[in-house]
């Protein structure tokens, strides 16, 4: 993308005596939700993004789910699951009854098989592969009972089912070595796509048949897509949108006010993270871990929060971010201020000819991604040591760009997949990491699959404290910030506080009329 020992505490900002029941005249109005993040496809095969992940949480239903705020997954489509034995490398889970596609046909054990096996078999460069890495087999033993067989001792991997990434497809509509191109989804969570309009709209109606975790579902709720905040914010302002998340621009998000009567404002705390990703390939400008370690000690992560985000992100030092455990300050005890001397020395050093010019990539129309970028630029030309050309791409292509390491660094924010530090480590500086920057470090790898063995989460901690301090070294990544979460939505709508709550989950059936 799960078992977190300290979960960042819920700050909600505005929220009172408001929550009343609807009216049975506002049951069936939709709810109109704004966001600046994109889906990549709809085929939970071939998408492993905040954008796509958020729309599979409400259309799919994956084996386990996390209750709001909580920190171990529960059943979901699943009636139970438990490891078999003592050695966390079998794994099995019961199917719940009662569950049918939207079709007709009944949910089965084949289906799970099924979902995984496509998901692995496809291998998408943008998909979610790579978060089943401890996944040998999958078995469906009977019509209800499937089981997973793992390379290793891994107590994390139920909260990896509880991802986008164990999205339960139907097998009659999905093909098995392809990813599904329509605009349509068949999946068993408590909504029902109806319409879908790639860069505008996804239309939401409230599945009738859904059997899972929840007691019931939601209201109809309208996705609109927003190339940019500045869109989203024109939207919200003429209410033409009733929630709007993920994001408005800093400034507006800066100057919210609780007390306006003509709003609902939820300020939380998040797992969100965002990184400098480096290619540490041979062949690039960055392979030299001298060259990196100079890059780390030019940027200034106070004057990028403060001046392109407005204070609305934290300044982050280290892989894990504040509130999950083994967070630490690797990067602030390694480079506590940006030295443009101690830069200069670790390039000559290296012996590379100044300035050293590598190209720096960002998404397009996705928040300040542009002024942080001309930020940067700035930072790391400091002293004549490093030229930076930067360049922004369509989000689908910025993707394809990293995954194929066509661009030397590039900025991309991370939403954790769950609440767990093991989201940070193999997904991000593992070998064959999702964001493919090269790095391979046997040392990392060996803390990554020894922290896994851990069904008691804390003791996973010493050896997260040992990646963020090789991390700190290597430098494939330089960690820039980490996220607060703002919700806003008129004073007719209830449930905003309850949209994101670091679990992964977009729980859009929480949102109501008032």
């Amino acid at each position: 993308m799960r078992i977190l020992v300290t979960l960042l505490a819920l700050a909600v900002v505005g929220i009172g005596g408001w929550q009343l029941l609807p009216s049975q005249g506002d049951k069936d109005k939709t709810i109109v939700v704004g966001t600046t993040d994109a889906v990549t496809a709809l085929d939970p095969a071939g998408a492993y993004d905040a954008g796509s992940w958020a729309l599979f949480s409400n259309v799919f239903q994956s084996l386990l789910t996390f209750e709001p705020g909580g920190v171990e997954p529960v059943p979901d489509a699943a009636r139970a699951c438990a490891f078999q034995g003592s050695g966390l490398r079998t794994y099995r889970c019961t199917l719940r009854s009662g569950i049918t596609f939207p079709s007709g046909r009944a949910m089965t054990a084949e289906d799970v098989k099924y979902s995984f096996d496509r998901i692995r078999k496809i291998d998408s460069d943008v998909g979610p592969e790579s978060l089943l890495g401890t996944l040998a087999s999958v078995s469906a033993d009977s019509a209800d009972t499937v089981t997973f067989h793992l390379s290793s001792a891994d107590a994390t991997f139920p909260l990896k089912v509880a991802t986008g990434a164990g999205a339960i497809v139907d097998r009659d509509r999905y093909p098995a070595d392809a990813l599904r191109t329509d605009p349509g989804a068949d999946g068993t969570g408590p909504y029902t796509l109806t319409s879908y309009t790639r860069g505008e709209k996804a239309e939401l109606a409230p599945n009738r048949r859904y059997q899972g975790s929840l007691s019931g579902t939601g209201r109809p709720v309208e996705l609109r897509y927003y190339a940019d905040s500045g869109k989203l914010e024109r939207a919200w302002r003429s209410r033409q949108v009733d929630v709007a998340t993920r994001t408005l621009p800093p400034d507006v998000l800066s100057a919210l006010n609780p007390s306006d009567p003509d709003q609902r404002v939820t300020d939380s705390d998040s797992a969100e993270t965002r990184n400098l990703y480096l290619n540490t390939r041979s062949g690039s400008p960055l392979h030299d871990a001298h060259v990196r370690r100079a890059l780390a000690w030019l940027v200034n992560r106070e004057q990028l929060a403060a001046t392109v985000y407005a204070g609305t992100v934290d300044p982050l030092y280290s892989l894990i971010p504040t509130g999950i455990t083994g967070h630490t300050t690797s990067f602030f005890d390694h480079y506590s201020q940006p030295n443009v001397q101690k830069a200069r020395e670790l390039l000559t050093e290296a012996g590379v000819s100044l300035p050293v010019r590598f190209t720096f990539g960002y998404g397009i129309n996705r928040e300040a991604s542009a002024e942080e970028a001309a930020e940067l630029k700035k930072q790391l030309e400091a002293g004549g040591l490093f030229k930076v050309d930067v360049k922004g791409y369509e989000w689908t292509d910025f993707q394809k760009r990293w995954a194929a390491g066509k661009m030397d660094a590039w900025s991309v924010g991370w939403v954790a997949d769950y609440p767990d530090p093991d989201t940070f480590g193999a997904a991000l500086v593992g070998t064959g990491s999702t964001m493919s920057t090269g790095y391979s470090n046997k040392l990392v790898d060996h803390l990554i699959l020894d922290s896994q063995q851990f069904a008691d989460r804390s003791r996973a901690a010493k050896d997260f404290e040992e990646i963020q301090a090789d991390v700190a070294e290597d430098v494939p990544l330089i960690p820039l910030w980490q996220r607060k979460e703002y919700v806003v939505s008129t004073e007719d709508v209830g449930g905003g506080q309850y949209l994101v709550d670091g679990t992964g989950v977009f729980r859009l059936w929480r949102l109501t009329w008032i």
